[in-house]
């Protein structure tokens, strides 16, 4: 099996072992930038910096003590480890393999790394678990397949807490006769109730995107509406 294969399935331990052995370089957000890990922006990474902006998404995840959270792209983990603080246990998808070490190590030996499973592969391909709350740093390649899945997934889960490019939040909760309003905004809208939490400036971001970002609350309807979804499709 390769590397991949095992980090997509192996509990904590086994794969916490793949990364004591090939942990390369495994800097932090606050260690100097020599130490840095380098973002792969053709992956969509822009690694959130900001400790307030950090704590502000995960007090407004309103995380509960006997909540399973799901977490997509952790990166280098700055939310995954107050969240960890929080919840009961914590699933995390993450693509980039460098990911997948720095986010095992930066947890390893603390007392909660019993809580975190990291699962690594495709958030798009990958079956979800079941989870309460969902947190997201979303890169803008995957925003809207991701919010569709997100709305399909059952068993329905209480909210997700995810901060987008700004243009593509206000997409979601766009009016009739305004400028963005779409497909995305008709479709989020029906099967869901989506709330805009708060406005994230470039500069909390290494590297800087090129736009603003949004924090988002999602809420699915329960009960769904009465529609057939195939033919509304």
């Amino acid at each position: 099996r390769s590397r991949a294969d095992v980090a997509a399935s192996a509990p904590y331990s086994a794969i916490s072992a793949i990364a004591n052995k090939n942990g390369g370089n495994r800097g932090r957000d606050s260690s100097s930038s020599s130490n840095l890990i380098a973002p792969n922006t053709n992956l969509g990474q822009h690694f959130l910096k900001n400790p307030a902006v950090v704590t502000a998404i995960v007090a407004k995840s309103a995380i509960k003590p006997t909540d399973v959270v799901l977490e997509i792209g952790p990166g280098t983990g700055n939310m995954t480890v107050p969240l960890l603080e929080q919840c009961k246990s914590l699933v995390a998808i993450e693509y980039d393999t460098r990911m997948v070490r720095e986010v095992l190590k930066r947890v390893e030996g603390s007392t909660h790394d019993h809580k975190l499973r990291v699962i690594q592969g495709d958030a798009i391909k990958t079956a979800f678990p079941f989870f309460d709350v969902c947190v997201a740093n979303v890169p803008y390649q995957i925003s809207s397949p991701l919010v569709f899945k997100l709305l399909s997934h059952r068993p329905m889960f209480r909210c997700a807490v995810m901060m987008f490019q700004e243009e593509f939040a206000l997409r979601l909760t766009a009016k009739p006769g305004e400028a963005l309003y779409c497909r995305l905004s008709v479709n989020t809208q029906l099967l869901a109730k989506v709330d805009q939490l708060m406005k994230v400036g470039r500069n909390n971001f290494r590297p800087p995107p090129k736009v603003e970002s949004r924090v988002v609350r999602i809420e699915l309807r329960n009960p769904p509406p009465p529609v057939d979804f195939t033919e509304w499709d």
